[in-house]
């Protein structure tokens, strides 16, 4: 007897010591993690934000459609942030608080006035404005592996309605328990035996908000026993705001696809398009009675069953005296007054994919593990909307089957910005982003890096250089034979480098390529940036190498900027909670080929789509605007190709099958008018033709290459690196005049 009283006393004793390490440990836990975990909020990535100035090229349908995404209502008369309205081709509005990385910027009423598709005048309370910036668009969010989202909100944030309703419905004696509530859990348990099912329950905020943060979803008694005292824990090492805080920024309120809406401040912004400050009781009402059960009660699929829970918050408020019998009546009779429009955050998951893949490259890891950054990106929603638009139009069709795919990327050149993105012919759906990630033969979209080889060696190629395209043989070193044909299968004897290009002959590139070496060709692939290794085989001359559209984007890029490399990037400036700008790796902008052979790249460039392969585009653009460009197409039609720049933007544009199918189409059938449409709505600038230092231009004979002279039959002015003009000139026939060719033709 004496030994078992002694060995209870010793079970006894080791139950306590583990009990009280048990006490110490979730002591321990919850006193030191509730802060960092109250601002446990994914990264929110932002579009560029529009900036307006009088004389900008933007059309009043333009700005309309900016501010719908941006969540602007239509109002009879504006007087409050994020309010709009449109008389003809003036709108007024009412801009928003925003904290960019460089300046705070406050709300104001602005006049935005058109005319012929530009801003007209610009002002506020009756004063011209010279800029004004608009907040950006939140695009989406990088989001922790658990996927939950958040918009973080101070408790004096949270309007005094919906704090009072919340408590009255979900705990009446928050202010007076230490985190349990012992007659709660007698009227739960009463009110649950006289319904023989459980209808109410007995746990207060703070045990919600140690469940939601601690703890697991089971109802077993160990994990009740746990949460109560967890519960009395926070309760001691923390104040009643900092729990309610805590709570409205924790609570479960909804589920966006594989994205959980927590916390009171984002599903405002979910549901409503509204902060929570702007909310009406009634909405205010509806969030709190979604508490009690968020798919239950979700307005989106069930909005009677929300409508009677949203009622049944309203009458209690009434009873408990937070509402007159007046606002009551109002509120019943109003509709859930949910947003209507399209949704944007995460419908760009292509460009969002990008974002996230260049953050890892160009931060470090121990910045990105920090939470609640705001990362803005240099993505434009009116050139994704255009590129969009032109997608849609052109492969419908094309294709309405719906069997092609497609890719386009847009970047201005002249900083290497990625601008639009599209990875697939359902943008606004995750999946497999061919942008970033379909390798495919790139076809003749890699002969201006051979060319561009040839015209770094001034001394021994210029644009009229003769070529021969008569067929060419290249055995291998494993006895196999490799013999390109042209396109029209035709050999068309000696023509000059630049018609070479324009007409993009196969035999004739696959003959200099092999002049030049193959190892030179990829040396200048490097140089303008495609990093992807190529296979030193000799057909890669002609594009046989697996390129993304990515890849060709980089590669145009550095043509169209000059023969400046830069990396193309997506982001701006990233911004940590408290509002300090991360360091980033730095990005090096730097010359990588000779600027004067990069100009003769683009006359014969320009020549394709005046004259050449690429001539289509001109069934869409204005003859005066000039544009440079190059098809593509490889073996049997798979893929169809087309990259090129204006003035202000550089695009790619892809066209195929994911399963290697040949469309029937080539380049200029049909990536070309995706390519082209886009650029006629898109671009606002023809390409300028800047000529540098160290080129001079003379008369030549389109035939031969010789010297020939102004108004001579047959001569075209062609530039040259100052000293490789030839030397030989040919005699000049006047140009008949046209009336002089009809008669001539005539008779």
């Amino acid at each position: 007897m004496k030994k078992t009283s002694h060995l209870i006393w010793k079970l006894l004793l080791v139950a306590a010591v583990m009990a009280s390490l048990l006490l110490i440990y979730m002591d321990a836990l919850v006193s030191t993690t509730f802060e960092g975990r109250k601002w446990e909020i994914p990264a929110r990535v932002f579009a560029r934000p529009l900036e307006l100035f009088p004389g900008r090229q933007l059309s009043a349908d333009e700005f309309s459609h900016e501010l719908s995404i941006l969540g602007y209502r239509k109002v009879g008369a504006v007087t409050a942030a994020g309010q709009l309205r449109r008389n003809g081709q003036t709108l007024e509005l009412y801009t928003r608080n925003f904290r960019f990385p460089d300046e705070q910027v406050s709300a104001q009423p602005v006049t935005v006035r058109f005319s012929a598709g530009q801003i007209a005048t610009l002002s506020s309370r009756g004063k011209a404005l010279d800029l004004l910036r608009l907040e950006p668009v939140h695009i989406g969010g990088i989001y922790p592996r658990h996927r939950e989202d958040r918009l973080l909100l101070q408790l004096r944030e949270v309007p005094e309605t919906l704090i009072s309703a919340l408590l009255a419905v979900e705990d009446r004696r928050f202010y007076q328990h230490w985190g349990i509530s012992p007659t709660g859990i007698a009227r739960a348990a009463l009110s649950n035996y006289r319904a023989g099912r459980v209808v109410q329950g007995g746990s207060t905020i703070t045990q919600q908000l140690v469940k939601n943060y601690y703890l697991s979803r089971d109802r077993s008694w160990l994990r009740k026993l746990t949460e109560a005292v967890m519960a009395l824990l926070l309760e001691l090492h923390f104040d009643k705001s900092a729990i309610l805080q805590g709570y409205l920024n924790e609570v479960f309120l909804g589920q966006d696809g594989p994205r959980a809406i927590h916390g009171f401040g984002l599903a405002s912004r979910y549901y409503f398009d509204r902060s929570l400050s702007e909310l009406g009781i009634h909405q205010q009402a509806l969030l709190v009675g979604m508490v009690k059960g968020p798919s239950l009660y979700n307005p989106l699929r069930h909005p009677q069953r929300a409508r009677e829970r949203r009622n049944t918050v309203l009458r209690v408020m009434h009873k408990q005296g937070l509402i007159n019998a007046a606002e009551e009546a109002v509120a019943l009779a109003m509709p859930l007054g949910l947003s209507q429009r399209t949704r944007v955050i995460n419908s760009y998951p292509a460009f969002l994919d990008l974002v996230r893949r260049q953050l890892r490259r160009d931060y470090r890891e121990q910045d990105l593990g920090s939470l609640g950054l705001s990362i803005f990106t240099s993505f434009d929603p009116l050139l994704q909307r255009q590129a969009e638009q032109s997608i849609e139009q052109v492969l419908g069709q094309l294709d309405p089957d719906g069997e092609l795919q497609t890719a386009l990327v847009v970047t201005s050149f002249d900083n290497g910005e990625v601008r639009a993105l599209i990875g697939g012919r359902r943008p606004r759906y995750a999946g497999f982003n061919r942008a970033l990630d379909a390798v495919r033969p790139v076809g003749s979209l890699i002969k201006p890096a051979v060319y561009l080889t040839a015209l770094q060696k001034p001394a021994v190629y210029t644009l009229v250089t003769p070529l021969s395209d008569e067929t060419v043989q290249v055995k291998s070193g494993d006895g196999n034979v490799w013999q390109p044909r042209n396109f029209d299968l035709q050999s068309h004897g000696q023509v000059l480098l630049h018609r070479s290009l324009s007409q993009s002959y196969n035999q004739a590139t696959a003959r200099l390529g092999m002049e030049l070496g193959i190892d030179s060709v990829l040396a200048t692939l490097q140089q303008l940036g495609v990093e992807r290794p190529q296979p030193r085989v000799p057909a890669v001359v002609l594009g046989a190498g697996g390129l993304a559209p990515i890849d060709i984007a980089a590669m145009y890029q550095t043509i169209a900027a000059g023969g400046f490399k830069l990396p193309l990037h997506t982001i701006r400036d990233v911004v940590d909670a408290q509002g300090a700008i991360l360091q980033r790796f730095p990005l090096h902008y730097q010359r990588e080929v000779s600027m004067q052979a990069v100009h003769l790249l683009h006359y014969a460039l320009r020549e394709v789509v005046q004259e050449g392969t690429g001539r289509g585009v001109y069934r869409y653009l204005p003859k005066d605007f000039a544009v440079a460009g190059k098809t593509g197409t490889t073996n049997d039609n798979r893929d169809s190709w087309f990259a090129g720049f204006s003035g202000d933007l550089m695009a790619v544009s892809w066209i195929g099958r994911d399963d290697n199918a040949a469309t029937g189409l080539t380049g200029a059938s049909g990536a070309l008018r995706v390519w082209a449409h886009f650029m006629r709505t898109a671009s606002r600038r023809s390409l300028a033709y800047r000529v540098p230092e160290g080129i001079e231009h003379y008369w030549v004979d389109e035939e031969s290459g010789n010297l020939s002279a102004e108004g001579c039959a047959g001569a075209r002015l062609v530039p040259f690196i100052s000293g490789s003009a030839p030397t030989r000139r040919v005699p000049c026939a006047k140009q008949e005049s046209r009336i002089m060719q009809w008669f001539r033709d005539l008779f």
